[in-house]
């Protein structure tokens, strides 16, 4: 993208380790249980703050989103408490998720989303950790057998929607003003919305192809919670070390924006 192989696109932030350390207040557990407010609310908090934007130099930010509550898959049995996480094997895809994986002691392999069929086909992965729709994209809904899902998701994946700086500096000033009416808020939500649409239709996938869905309970949810709670302190010490202030605070307002786009 920076360098002109392509003027508009989108990546996963954990694709590029050690890069982006601060959109990644968007991939904590228990976040919120629907794309289109997380994807707005990511996009308010983000926006307007400078330090986020130059951790993307050298591209023009259009939108930052994330997908749909992430969900456990997997082909062997049910996972309802924290033991049935650690004894398979998972793919997962970077960023945060990583770092929630292994503070609940879980065996897994940093991979793209596109090679989940190959290794959960081959038997070389038991599970993976996906939102609804990835059991569609990805065309796994006939091998995967069990799901888990969490209130809020188990992690979530933050994005950026971006365009060539210098492609967008050549443009006409109708065009640019085009660009920019269709980018942000704008851009977040119609990306959240369309995710939420098809995690729906991933549900109904996974009902016609038998796929076992348990919701974690009260316990399960309380153990991740206590593995995980250390991950939020750790962040917000990571974030101000690159030059985000009172980064707790800013955490605290983009759950409180998230539900507020949730009603």
């Amino acid at each position: 993208m920076k360098n002109g192989l392509a003027d508009v696109s989108f990546t996963v932030h954990g694709y590029t380790p050690g890069r982006f350390v601060l959109t990644q207040m968007a991939e904590f557990p228990f976040l919120g249980d629907a794309a289109e407010p997380m994807s707005v609310a990511f996009n308010r908090v983000a926006m307007k703050r400078p330090e986020i934007l130059k951790e993307h130099e050298g591209v023009k930010v259009l939108a930052y989103f994330t997908h749909g509550p992430g969900i456990v898959f997997n082909t062997k049995r049910p996972v309802t408490k924290l033991e049935d996480l650690q004894g398979l094997k998972w793919r997962v895809g970077g960023g945060m998720v990583n770092e929630i994986s292994k503070a609940l002691s879980m065996n897994v392999t940093l991979k793209p989303a596109p090679e989940s069929y190959e290794l959960l086909s081959g038997g070389v992965m038991d599970g993976t950790l996906f939102p609804a729709e990835s059991i569609e994209a990805f065309k796994l809904d006939k091998l995967i057998k069990h799901a888990t899902v969490f209130p809020g998701g188990l992690y979530n994946t933050s994005f950026v929607f971006m365009m060539n700086q210098a492609k967008y500096d050549k443009l006409s000033p109708d065009e640019k003003k085009a660009v920019d009416a269709a980018s942000g808020e704008v851009a977040a939500r119609i990306i959240g919305r369309s995710w939420d649409k098809f995690d729906r239709r991933a549900y109904a996938l996974m009902q016609a192809n038998n796929v076992q869905v348990v919701k974690a309970d009260a316990k399960l949810v309380a153990d991740i919670k206590a593995k995980t709670s250390t991950l939020e302190q750790k962040w917000a010490k990571d974030a101000e070390a690159k030059g985000m202030k009172d980064a707790a605070k800013v955490l605290a307002e983009f759950r409180s924006e998230i539900a507020k786009q949730a009603k």
